[in-house]
C-alpha cells in the first residue's frame, strides 16, 4: 500500500509529462521575442516589426516577465497575424500595484499605455481569461485606444466552479506556498490531474523552480489582481462598448460558464460570440479552430468608418460545430 502511495503519482506524473511534450511538439511555433519593461513597470514581449499593432493582455492572476515558458496559450494566434503584417505585444500588468487596484484600473494603465507607447491607438486587442475581464472597460472607456478586441475565454464575470481558483492560488502564494499554489490551480485549470495525485507531484516538482527570477511585488501584485476579479462583473459596460468585439468560449468552461458568455455577447452590441462545444477553460485556449477564427476577426472583420457606432442589433451566437 505504501509503495502504491509513490508509484502510482509518479507513473501518473510521467504521463502527464509525455502528454504535455506532445503538445509542445505540435503547438505551432513562434520564433523568440524581444522582451523588456516600459517605463511604468509592465513588462512586455514583442514579436514581428510589421506596420500593425496587436495588444495581447495576457490571463492572470500574475504578472511575471515574459519567457518561453510563460507565453500565452494561443500562440498560433500570434504566429498567423506576426505573419499577416502585425507587430505583437504581449504586455502584462504592472508591477507594484496599489492595494485595491481594480480592473477597471487596470484598464486604464492599459489604456496609458496605449497612448504613451503606441502612439495613441492599436489596431487591435485580444483579451485572454483574465486579460478579458480587463479587456471589457478598456474597449468602454477607452474606445479611442483600440480598433477592435477578441476576448477568450471570459465573460462578464467568472461564474463558474472553478471561479475562486485564482484567489485561493494567490493566497497560498503569499503565504509563501508555492507548492501547494501550483498544485491548487493546476487540479483546476486541469481537473483530470487531480486523479492519482498528479496535480500534487506537479506542485512538489514546480514549486521550487516556477517562481524563480520573479519580480520583488509578484506575489502581491498577484493576490491584488485576484482579489480585484472578486465580486467584478462587467454588465454596466458592455453596452457601451462600441468598437468590434469577438468572444470566443469552451463550452463546458469551468471558469466562465456558457450562459454568462452569451449573456456577454448580448449585452455588447454587434459582437460575434464562437462556442466550441465540449472545451473546457483550457482545452477552448488550445483549440485548432482559434487562429483562424481570431485572425479572420482581426484582419478581416469590416469596421464602421471612423466615428460611428457599430450596429445596435443584438448579436446572433455563431456556435463552432462540435
Amino acid at each position: 500500500m505504501m509503495m502504491r502511495r509513490f508509484v502510482v503519482p509518479a507513473v501518473a506524473t510521467v504521463v502527464g509529462v509525455r502528454a504535455w511534450a506532445r503538445y509542445r511538439r505540435r503547438r505551432p511555433a513562434v520564433p523568440k521575442p524581444v522582451t523588456g519593461i516600459f517605463s511604468n513597470g509592465m513588462a512586455y514581449a514583442r514579436w514581428g516589426s510589421g506596420p500593425c499593432t496587436l495588444l495581447l493582455i495576457p490571463g492572470g492572476p500574475g504578472n511575471l516577465l515574459p519567457s518561453r515558458l510563460r507565453m500565452p496559450m494561443c500562440q498560433g494566434v500570434t504566429r498567423l497575424l506576426v505573419r499577416d503584417g502585425y507587430t505583437a505585444w504581449l504586455v502584462t500588468r504592472k508591477q507594484g500595484m496599489p492595494e485595491g487596484h481594480r480592473i477597471a484600473d487596470m484598464a486604464d494603465d492599459y489604456a496609458g499605455l496605449i497612448r504613451d507607447e503606441f502612439g495613441g491607438r492599436v489596431d487591435a486587442v485580444v483579451g485572454i481569461s483574465t486579460g478579458g475581464l480587463i479587456g471589457f472597460p478598456l474597449a468602454a472607456r477607452h474606445p479611442e485606444r483600440l480598433g477592435r478586441i477578441a476576448i477568450l475565454a471570459a465573460g462578464y464575470a467568472a461564474t463558474g466552479p472553478s471561479a475562486e481558483a485564482d484567489i485561493v492560488y494567490a493566497r497560498l502564494l503569499a503565504e509563501g506556498r508555492t507548492a501547494a499554489a501550483i498544485s491548487t490551480m493546476t487540479g483546476y485549470a486541469f481537473p483530470r490531474m487531480r486523479r492519482f495525485g498528479i496535480a500534487r507531484v506537479l506542485g512538489t516538482l514546480m514549486g521550487p523552480i516556477a517562481f524563480r527570477g520573479a519580480h520583488p511585488s509578484f506575489h502581491r501584485d498577484t493576490l491584488v489582481e485576484a482579489e480585484a476579479e472578486v465580486g467584478f462583473d462587467a454588465r454596466a459596460w458592455l453596452p457601451d462598448i462600441r468598437v468590434p468585439v469577438l468572444l470566443v468560449a469552451g463550452g463546458a468552461d469551468q471558469f466562465f460558464t456558457r450562459e454568462t458568455v452569451e449573456e456577454t455577447a448580448r449585452l455588447i452590441p454587434g459582437s460575434r460570440l464562437r462556442i466550441y462545444e465540449d472545451r473546457d477553460h483550457v482545452g477552448a485556449l488550445q483549440d485548432e479552430r482559434l487562429p483562424s477564427d481570431v485572425r479572420e476577426f482581426v484582419t478581416r472583420s469590416t469596421l464602421p468608418p471612423s466615428g460611428e457606432a457599430a450596429s445596435e442589433a443584438p448579436p446572433e451566437p455563431v456556435v463552432a460545430e462540435a
